[in-house]
């Protein structure tokens, strides 16, 4: 979910006019990351954009056996536009998350491709929302998610809605919040969901946010399936409570769409997380 840049410094009036002629790195329409050190526009978050940053990248996971009883799976936003589904699909993908809202005030502008079409090629797929706990309620940002591509329905290709807290790209890591308040704003998101839609929502975060700024709450580790960030050769330690991760997302810069996870079991086992 990376989009690069590059720019070349020109002095005076040459600037300006080599500016002119530089194409764009993304394709149309779709949303381009800030330069570094900028604050990101509302609305640009994605599934993991702060992990490279603060947890850095180790060796990636490999070997059959390593691998063996995982299934490959993707996640994306408007940053990868237009994605060649049947492309994926033919590589062994066989589920995706797709960013549906941020806040409750955006909406993925390329939803409609990317829900709809990896459900055309068969893939089991669900949608994520980007929470930002110092703009408004939980339970507000669970109903603007649900109202907008977070719903689900037991139809056997539709995964629960995922709620993606982590580092703030716009401002305090934490969002301002306590430890305390942090936990109650994503138990609020998490208890609105569930009476919406019937299902507990997944987690995704990672372990070194979730102990920053929750004190490394082991709240919901009971109820709320696990999906993990870490960009290493193993998960790594899993935030408390937790036992097991359901998912991992392992690299930023995989085939195709760059964010590729592992489903911690076999196919069966993410149609029975899709059924509930």
């Amino acid at each position: 979910m990376r989009v690069h840049r590059s720019g070349t410094t020109l002095a005076g009036a040459a600037l300006a006019a080599l500016t002119l002629l530089v194409p764009l790195a993304t394709s149309a329409g779709a949303a381009q990351a800030p330069g570094a050190g900028q604050t990101p526009p509302r609305g640009s978050a994605s599934m993991g954009m702060g992990v490279l940053e603060h947890d850095g990248r180790g060796t990636a996971p490999g070997g059959a056996s390593a691998q063996a009883v995982q299934t490959e799976g993707v996640d994306v936003s408007s940053h990868q536009g237009n994605v060649a589904w049947s492309t994926l699909w033919n590589s062994g993908v066989k589920w995706a998350y797709v960013k549906a809202t941020e806040g409750t005030y955006y909406k993925n502008t390329y939803f409609n491709q990317q829900y709809t079409g990896s459900y055309n090629v068969g893939m089991i797929r669900g949608t994520y929302h980007f929470a930002t706990p110092d703009t408004t309620t939980g339970a507000a940002q669970a109903d603007y998610f649900v109202n907008n591509g977070g719903g689900w329905s037991k139809d056997g290709k539709t995964l629960p809605g995922v709620l993606d807290i982590e580092w703030n790209p716009y401002g305090a890591t934490c969002y301002g919040k306590t430890q305390a308040g942090m936990v109650a704003w994503i138990r609020d998101f998490v208890n609105r969901y569930k009476v919406r839609t019937g299902r507990d929502a997944v987690i995704y975060t990672a372990t070194s946010w979730w102990t920053q700024c929750t004190g490394n709450s082991s709240a919901f580790a009971t109820t709320n399936p696990l999906w993990i960030a870490r960009y290493a050769s193993t998960v790594g330690e899993l935030p408390a409570g937790w036992q097991y991760y359901t998912m991992w997302q392992y690299t930023s810069s995989g085939p195709t769409v760059g964010d590729h996870n592992h489903f911690n079991g076999d196919l069966s086992r993410v149609q029975a997380l899709a059924n509930g």
